[in-house]
């Protein structure tokens, strides 16, 4: 069974009828509408698996809808039905991105195998996507200490349950690695991961941001929509503003939103995986809304720092190593027994952040089949300063851009002193901070997170 609903849109009433109820009989769940107004209002309602279009209809035609559909991005693929197709049309309709074209009398195999087919390649791209998105970066829990196989199996027990989780850890600990995990594992797998960062997104567009805008018959899903069949990851729930709070917990208790600047209600089917730094709190002065606590809280999760489970750095360091060396075509470096007990002494105030950063830095920059204690003590040494200098209030660090190191490592060694410096004079705002180096502020998180500078998220 999909996710969604299958959408057939022909002003025939026989063929609308017919069709349904072979697709019905398939154990597909359908709507059919007669006209490109009523799938316009059946798509801002729910968001369908699939469409197969008429093209040739009364008022507005199908390749017109279509191309109304692609102006943003089709997000499902829309099969073409005609009767009295041409060369031209089917051409056309491909360019729009229709997904296939079949002519009229639709015979029944012809119709099963281009359905299935469809909605098989639909998924495939998402999982592809969700696949990339993965690669990124390493999500796997490792470890064998008693924290971890304990959370590692509190996971692989929930990933096939559809209740909130709220993953509650120090910056750094892994937090959406985690979750992109969980994710995997779960039944919502083939469905979309999407990211919500309320810090990252304006004050005054959050509400539409999370439940999506419709401006002159135009619609813009939100991330609650685009989340639709699979997982929502709410990162620091706890920065959202109360109105935001407010909408995001009648939508979440409701199983439906509507959209800013929409009337109609729009249902919406996902798995909320919040994340707090900060132990959650109900109502009062930096909490959350009680409504909002209890649909997160349902199953909460301590995610344990690095420091409390040092026995894993060697199990982690393989696996790092493995990880960039493969991912980034790097010769493999071996971490020498006195490397690790040295590290197992590290406090880690990055966690796994700081951890990953340290493993491809050595593999990048450092010669020879095995790492050893004084290249290890060399990068803590440069490390200390960046950790440190990540918080806002911290005094600057002196950090001397190495000039024998290739350019893409010496520019980022600059971005990092010059992004922290003036975090510093812009009080740890990264509203301000963003006006005053001149960069989108979507921009300026992905820049600040891939340079492991943990801002504070003051507006």
């Amino acid at each position: 069974m999909v996710s969604g609903h299958l959408l057939i849109v022909d002003d025939e009433a026989d063929i609308r009828t017919v069709i349904a109820e072979i697709l019905g009989d398939e154990g597909y769940r359908v709507v059919a509408v007669d006209s490109a107004q009523a799938a316009r209002a059946s798509v801002r309602g729910e968001r369908p698996a699939l469409v197969l279009l008429d093209i040739w209809m009364p008022g507005e035609d199908g390749l017109s809808l279509l191309r109304s559909w692609a102006e943003p991005g089709l997000d499902f693929p829309v099969v073409i039905m005609s009767g009295h197709g041409t060369i031209e049309t089917a051409v056309e309709a491909t360019r729009l991105g229709a997904w296939d074209f079949i002519e009229k009398p639709i015979a029944l195999a012809k119709l099963l195998l281009t359905v299935e087919r469809a909605l098989e390649a639909n998924r495939l791209r998402q999982e592809n996507a969700g696949l990339r998105a993965q690669l990124a970066w390493p999500t796997e829990p490792v470890g064998g200490s008693a924290a971890m196989v304990a959370l590692r199996g509190q996971l692989e027990r929930l990933a096939g349950h559809a209740a909130p989780i709220l993953l509650q850890g120090e910056v750094g600990c892994g937090k959406e690695g985690l979750a992109r995990w969980l994710h995997a594992r779960g039944p919502r797998r083939f469905g979309p991961f999407v990211v919500a960062a309320p810090a990252s997104l304006a004050e005054a567009d959050r509400a539409a941001s999370l439940l999506g805008r419709e401006t002159g018959g135009e619609v813009q899903p939100g991330l609650l929509e685009r989340a639709h069949g699979g997982t929502l990851y709410l990162d620091e729930v706890g920065d959202l503003d109360d109105d935001s709070q407010a909408l995001l917990a009648d939508a979440l208790a409701r199983g439906e939103l509507t959209r800013i600047g929409g009337t109609e209600p729009v249902r919406f089917d996902v798995r909320v995986v919040a994340a707090s730094t900060q132990p959650l709190a109900a109502g009062g002065p930096g909490g959350v809304r009680e409504d909002l606590y209890y649909l997160l809280t349902v199953l909460p999760l301590r995610v344990p720092p690095l420091r409390e489970r040092s026995e894993d750095l060697p199990e982690l360091l393989a696996y790092y190593g493995d990880f960039y060396a493969s991912r980034d075509r790097l010769p493999y470096r071996r971490f020498a027994v006195s490397a690790q007990n040295r590290l197992r002494q590290h406090a880690w105030p990055g966690n796994l952040r700081e951890l990953r950063n340290l493993v491809q830095r050595l593999l990048l920059l450092g010669g020879g089949d095995e790492i050893g204690l004084a290249e290890i003590e060399a990068a803590l040494a440069s490390g200390t300063a960046t950790v440190a200098a990540a918080s806002p209030d911290a005094a600057p660090a002196p950090l001397p851009i190495d000039l024998g190191k290739p350019l893409r490592e010496a520019r980022e060694d600059f971005e990092r002193m010059y992004l922290q410096q003036r975090l510093r004079e812009a009080g740890g705002s990264v509203g301000k901070l963003a006006a005053l180096c001149g960069l989108e502020r979507t921009h300026l998180y992905r820049k600040l997170k891939d340079l492991g500078i943990q801002a504070g998220g003051r507006e």
